[in-house]
């Protein structure tokens, strides 16, 4: 059976773009911290379907949270960063990108003890034009990122990029994964069966026979994403625009129940078990794999590349 990646995107409701947009018009307030409670809910979850996964986390979430992101650990799932305070990629110079990652990395792997080799920007956030943020990634010792949704969207996606796992930045015998999330190719466009708004949103049965397409079909693995929050019903509700309090909170209530449905029909595993599987051999020695994600030890080299 196919391992599908599954991963979570530890944030905040607060940090979502969509509830970013809808609150932005209105007086500084400080939200509740709700990520908690909505991590311990996750967690029995995928307990309860013996499914690991990858959990991309904000650096300041370490900070504010550190119990929480030390469980996720000692339950066996991946952990990875979502940079430091959910700050878009194209906002920021490489400087500014560079100083975030690094903050980020160490926050995490002070809390966990050991190497953080994946990424995820926040909200899918390095387009075309910040192809520089890969030799950034790779330089602060990542190995594999999960930034890119071969959609067409109106805040973010690179429709053309490639739909699977491959390689998106080489430096000598160094280089950077790229690990797209999920789509299905269907008359000729790709269809979003990854998660977030879409699942909530989509009929459970279209996400079903899209996973069976990619798996059986083309043979290949999904890479599905959610966050704690999607989870959790009775999170604030200020007041926003209709369109984009819809967006937001559409199928929240349902969410478990359907991750329960996927959970229970599909196989997933980590994204770095994932590509540690699904990346070909070049030789007969060491995989490309192998090397992908060996982390040399390596002494800072400030900040020369920005």
């Amino acid at each position: 059976m196919i391992a599908n990646a599954l991963s979570v995107d530890v944030e905040e409701y607060y940090h979502a773009g969509i509830f970013r947009q809808g609150t932005s018009t209105h007086p500084v307030r400080q939200f509740e911290s709700r990520v908690e409670r909505s991590l311990t809910d996750l967690l029995q979850l995928l307990s309860d379907h013996h499914v690991k996964g990858t959990f991309f986390v904000l650096g300041e979430i370490a900070v504010l949270h550190p119990r929480s992101v030390r469980q996720i650990a000692d339950e066996g799932h991946e952990i990875a960063s979502h940079g430091d305070r959910h700050e878009d990629v194209y906002r920021q110079s490489p400087l500014e990108f560079r100083i975030d990652l690094r903050q980020a990395k160490q926050r995490v792997e002070d809390v966990i003890g050991r190497p953080v080799v994946g990424y995820r920007a926040p909200n899918f956030s390095i387009g075309r034009a910040q192809c520089w943020a890969y030799q950034i990634l790779l330089e602060e010792g990542f190995r594999y990122d999960s930034s890119t949704y071969p959609i067409i969207h109106d805040r973010y996606g690179n429709h053309r990029a490639p739909r699977f796992p491959y390689e998106i930045w080489r430096d000598g015998s160094e280089r950077l994964m790229e690990f797209p999330i999920g789509t299905a190719r269907v008359l000729g466009w790709n269809m979003p069966i990854g998660g977030g708004g879409y699942f909530r949103l989509a009929p459970y049965p279209l996400t079903r026979l899209g996973f069976q397409r990619v798996n059986a079909v083309e043979n290949r693995p999904v890479m599905f994403y959610l966050h704690p929050w999607e989870l959790d019903p009775n999170q604030p509700r200020p007041a926003m625009a209709r369109r984009l309090a819809f967006r937001h909170y559409v199928g929240v209530k349902r969410q478990a129940a359907k991750l329960g449905r996927l959970f229970a029909r599909f196989h997933f595993a980590t994204a770095r078990d994932v590509l540690e599987r699904w990346t070909p051999s070049e030789t007969d020695g060491d995989s490309m794999a192998d090397r992908a994600f060996r982390v040399e030890p390596r002494v800072a080299s400030g900040y020369e590349h920005s």
